[in-house]
């Protein structure tokens, strides 16, 4: 098993990219996406807790409607609202470092996003979406960190 492996500006035996240990992390773009230490948002588990709660509910709300034929002007909302509470999660998981986006949780989110955003267009096949939407979140949050943490970008687990 690969055990997380945090970078450190004195690396010298790989540079590992969008990191501290990068050279090129001179910029103020770079690092206002890249903080070193990564940045702390105040009660941040407490706000993951009750978005994620409201994204459970409106998801949930929303598939069902559609597997029980909810007329769509009744469920719209629903979908912006579970758009809506996708985003913020995404925002709370991202906001301590930019290196969420291509770690393994954070392209799974997206995918489910991308798919969930791809119901606007092809409503016709909303239930199939929303449960291949289901399916990959609870493979993704219940995956072993190994997988979790692994960063597409660097090729191993990041903490």
């Amino acid at each position: 098993m690969q055990t997380p492996v945090e970078c450190t500006p004195n690396s010298a035996a790989r540079r590992c990219g969008p990191c501290a240990g990068d050279r090129r992390t001179t910029s103020s773009f770079r690092r206002l996406l890249f903080p070193q230490p990564v940045r702390v948002l105040p009660h941040a588990r407490a706000w993951n807790i009750g978005v994620r709660t409201l994204h459970i509910a409106v998801t949930g709300i929303l598939l069902g409607g559609h597997a029980f034929a909810v007329p769509e002007d009744r469920l719209r909302p629903m979908l912006w609202l579970t758009l809506a509470t996708g985003l913020a999660l995404v925002f709370l998981e991202a906001y301590p470092s930019c290196r969420w986006f291509y770690q393994c949780r954070g392209a799974l989110v997206l995918l489910k996003l991308a798919l969930l955003a791809a119901i606007t267009v092809f409503w016709e096949f909303r239930v199939p979406l929303l449960l291949a939407i289901v399916v990959i979140a609870s493979v993704g949050s219940h995956m072993p960190a190994r997988f979790r943490y692994y960063s597409l970008v660097h090729g191993r687990v990041l903490e």
